[in-house]
């Protein structure tokens, strides 16, 4: 389980720090930029970022017996990482589709370049995209899975505990 506690620790962390400067971004942006569809992105990014500062809290209470686990908390990781499960499921199959149909996107998306950027190599760019996305994807449900699995062993102990 020590394992487990190790990987969940970097996972979460990196998915805290990574998504939280997208929803972040999303946030400026739509207040700035005057486009009301990134808030709302920004918004539901941040279920991301509260399942990761969540996971965080199970594993304090982990290491630190002393320091309870507040019970929102623990309906938090199931219902806030049900939500992460599925934005992880979606960006590893957007990312899988992407990576299939390289050929069919990029001079679909060759007409809706700006001019200054009409020498990009989309083939390139398509496929770090899709390398993109499978790899979230991937990030996010392992630390969903491990989330729950680390909030079953927490709560089991505690119920031993306490009888």
């Amino acid at each position: 389980m020590k394992n487990a506690l190790k990987v969940s620790t970097i996972l979460s962390w990196v998915n805290l720090i990574a998504w939280g400067l997208f929803a972040g971004n999303g946030i400026l942006e739509s207040l700035f930029g005057g486009n009301p569809l990134l808030l709302l992105f920004a918004f539901l990014f941040s279920a991301i970022v509260l399942h990761s500062y969540a996971c965080l809290k199970l594993q304090k209470s982990i290491k630190n017996p002393a320091i309870p686990l507040n019970s929102q908390t623990s309906v938090g990781i199931r219902f806030i990482g049900l939500i992460a499960l599925l934005f992880g499921i979606g960006f590893f199959t957007l990312g899988f589709v992407a990576l299939q149909n390289i050929r069919t996107i990029a001079p679909l998306m060759a007409p809706q370049m700006p001019p200054e950027y009409k020498g990009v190599d989309l083939y390139h760019f398509v496929t770090g995209f899709g390398i993109f996305l499978m790899i979230s994807g991937i990030l996010i449900a392992v630390n969903v899975f491990l989330s729950f699995r680390l909030l079953r062993w927490y709560l089991f102990l505690r119920e031993n505990d306490i009888k």
